[in-house]
């Protein structure tokens, strides 16, 4: 009678599902194995005995022994491959997590003025704005050196004439220099006294600096042309030129530009045409 022999799986391998095993012919010597193909679930410690018979060996007795352990090696070393493909297989891959990305640290943007009063004899110098933030206190300095010094009144400027002053000074390469205030805020009373010492004074009687958003300045260093033709490039307001006193006037209201006193610059513009059609 010809021995069976039956292969038994190592309890560790009891958690795998399913395994598909291959089928084929194996000769060792005398011996003939034949390998039945199936799929069937794994449980505890050893193949399910129903349908097929699994492994079924034809051994003579010469060969028995040694085919056993052929088989025991072969059949240990399928199903741990197999077990390994399937551990792997289920096992989710853990991605390393990222760590946020630190932003660099980063200067605040700061927005400083440096101005001297020609009335009062005055000197400030204020940081009036941080990272698009308006800073009140230096605001409240602002207001209060840039009073009608007449009548020592003072009001609320509108901040965007500081952003236009500061944005003059970058235009002219000048960011730290100092200007030169000729007028700041005017009263009713200050302007209308303006307006009547003479007959022609240049001074509007609804003048943007009885709204705070006017001032006459000047800037060492700077001519009072490339002043004016700085402050037009911007186009954040009205532009008034003053060549004769010497001073632009610089607001935030409508965009305009007149002239006042001193030869008209188109007319000095058309003279020179016609030294250059001589020439």
């Amino acid at each position: 009678m010809m021995p069976v022999c039956f292969a038994t799986l190592p309890t560790e391998l009891g958690k795998i599902n399913e395994v598909a095993h291959w089928s084929g012919q194996i000769g060792i010597g005398e011996c003939h194995l034949q390998v039945a193909k199936w799929k069937s679930p794994l449980r505890h410690d050893a193949l399910p005995i129903s349908g097929p018979e699994p492994f079924r060996l034809n051994l003579s007795s010469r060969t028995s022994r040694t085919l056993a352990v052929a088989l025991t090696t072969l059949t240990t070393l399928g199903i741990a491959a197999g077990a390994r493909a399937v551990r792997a297989a289920e096992e989710v891959p853990v991605n390393p997590v990222a760590k946020p990305a630190t932003a660099k640290p980063t200067l605040a943007e700061t927005f400083r003025l440096k101005m001297h009063h020609l009335h009062t004899g005055e000197d400030i110098e204020v940081e009036y704005k941080t990272d698009g933030e308006y800073d009140q206190s230096g605001i409240v300095k602002l207001n209060h050196f840039l009073r009608d010094h007449r009548t020592q009144d003072t009001a609320d400027y509108d901040p965007r004439e500081f952003d236009l002053l500061h944005a003059l000074l970058v235009k002219l390469g000048k960011p730290n220099a100092t200007i030169d205030i000729v007028c700041g805020y005017r009263t009713p009373w200050s302007n209308n006294f303006l307006r009547t010492r003479s007959a022609s004074t240049g001074v509007a009687e609804h003048s943007q600096h009885m709204l705070s958003k006017a001032i006459d300045i000047r800037i060492p260093g700077v001519s009072t042309l490339a002043l004016r033709n700085a402050a037009l490039s911007l186009g954040m307001g009205g532009v008034g030129y003053y060549p004769t006193s010497q001073f632009v006037h610089v607001d935030v209201g409508p965009v305009r530009q007149w002239q006042f006193g001193g030869r008209s610059l188109q007319t000095a513009s058309r003279k020179g045409s016609r030294r250059s059609r001589r020439a």
